[in-house]
């Protein structure tokens, strides 16, 4: 197995003096013709899948697959918050078992991705929202995870810039507090990912998009559906056969399905975020408000990260739009007032691919061969590292691991949805 290569402090003093190039941290390669599984989406979530197959299930023979470049769709458009404070059981254990793979990234990967855990707030503006706060800090506690209700008195001190005075149009009465909540940088860990995973021998094609999945035997048209087991993909530089192929197009999704006859219960929604000229750090916490429907973080070289609920329309845009700022600014104002001379120096959309119970779809589909880990709605980037370890023993082994059994398909025609909405909406 090959690492990553390692550099001193000499080294990369010598490289910068010197201008030496840097070596590629992944190599190009050409389009084989057949694979052991092709992965579609170069994002946070394909390539930790790709990592963990090749790295503990010695699955190497692999395709990652991506019509932009890696990590150009949702995990380069988000927020780069994480935390797993989330409302079930499920959920919790999941998104805490993420952010312990998280906290070890760096050295696992050997790649510095500047996971900042500086506490995540969500701020409760009623006593109906205090209630619902104390609900999901019990349902935390008893499965492990650190949250715990705070006073409006102990949201000031951890966050000073907050008004918490009572004569607010929306005072605090207090905020579900998370202290192993943070932020990452997100382009850390897709690199991080992409290049151990083409050190263990995992080939990564960009500008690659698939056009098509090629499924036979299946109840649908063309042989397409459920009953059909998958054969291959129809790429823009040619046709690939494969045994398995990984949907992970996160915005993209329920279109990929499409492409192997199955139909998911996704709508894709945009979501809008900003972010503001660097200044001087003095926002200690990841801050969220629901009722606001906003949420705030900054970022280790000073820029404020802002976002809030997704678009009222379903829609596949990616550009911003002037109601959000406006929405934004009058919201994020009245929580914090000392930051209204800062200045946005721009926005962007990404997109969420949203389920009825705010929850995923991960595992096989009635195509045999076919794998889903989509429907992350606003939430994905937090999951990524368990998906992929999750989703790799999934295929590997043939067998649904506990930690994602909840989250099949099979769920939406069962009445046993996972209902994380309350956790989950604007909750970042």
């Amino acid at each position: 197995m090959r690492r990553p290569a390692r550099y001193s402090a000499l080294g990369l003093l010598t490289r910068g003096l010197t201008g030496r190039k840097w070596p590629r941290l992944w190599s190009q390669h050409d389009l084989r013709r057949s694979y052991d599984v092709v992965i579609v989406g170069a994002g946070v979530h394909g390539l930790a899948c790709a990592y963990y197959l090749a790295k503990v299930h010695g699955i190497t023979n692999v395709a990652v697959l991506d019509k932009g470049w890696l990590g150009g769709g949702g995990s380069g458009r988000n927020t780069a918050i994480l935390r797993s404070n989330y409302l079930t059981p499920e959920g919790i254990r999941f998104y805490d078992r993420s952010l312990h793979l998280y906290r070890r990234m760096s050295a696992e990967l050997n790649l510095n991705v500047m996971f900042s855990q500086r506490g995540h707030l969500t701020l409760a503006h009623s006593d109906a929202a205090l209630r619902t706060m104390r609900w999901r800090a019990e349902v935390n506690v008893l499965q492990g995870v650190d949250s715990r209700v705070v006073d409006a008195a102990e949201v000031k001190t951890l966050v000073p810039s907050l008004d918490v005075s009572p004569h607010s149009a929306h005072p605090i009465l207090g905020a579900l507090y998370h202290p192993p909540g943070g932020i990452i940088r997100h382009d850390a860990v897709v690199w991080g990912y992409a290049r151990a995973a083409a050190a263990l021998g995992v080939q990564l094609h960009q500008e690659t998009e698939v056009s098509d999945i090629l499924v036979e035997g299946g109840d649908g048209p063309s042989g397409k559906g459920p009953g059909g087991r998958v054969t291959g993909v129809r790429t823009s530089r040619g046709d690939i056969s494969a045994r398995v192929v990984v949907n992970c197009a996160a915005g993209w999704a329920s279109t990929v399905a499409q492409l192997a006859g199955l139909t998911l219960p996704i709508t894709t929604i945009p979501l809008q975020a900003a972010v503001t000229e660097p200044v001087k750090v003095f926002l200690p916490a990841v801050v969220v408000s629901g009722s606001l429907h906003v949420y705030v973080s900054q970022t280790d070289r000073g820029e404020l990260v802002f976002g809030a609920a997704v678009d009222p329309v379903a829609a596949y845009s990616t550009r911003g739009s002037l109601e959000f700022v406006e929405g934004l600014a009058s919201n994020i104002l009245q929580l914090m007032p000392g930051i209204a001379r800062m200045r946005l120096l721009r926005q962007w959309a990404g997109l969420c691919d949203m389920t009825p119970d705010y929850s995923p779809i991960m595992g096989g589909t009635p195509v045999d061969g076919f794998f889903v880990d989509v429907g992350w709605g606003t939430y994905g980037f937090k999951a990524g590292p368990v998906s992929g370890e999750q989703m790799a023993a999934c295929i590997a082994t043939g067998r649904t691991p506990e930690l994602i059994r909840a989250f099949d398909l099979a769920r939406f025609t069962e009445d046993r949805l996972v209902g994380e909405k309350g956790a989950a909406a604007v909750g970042h």
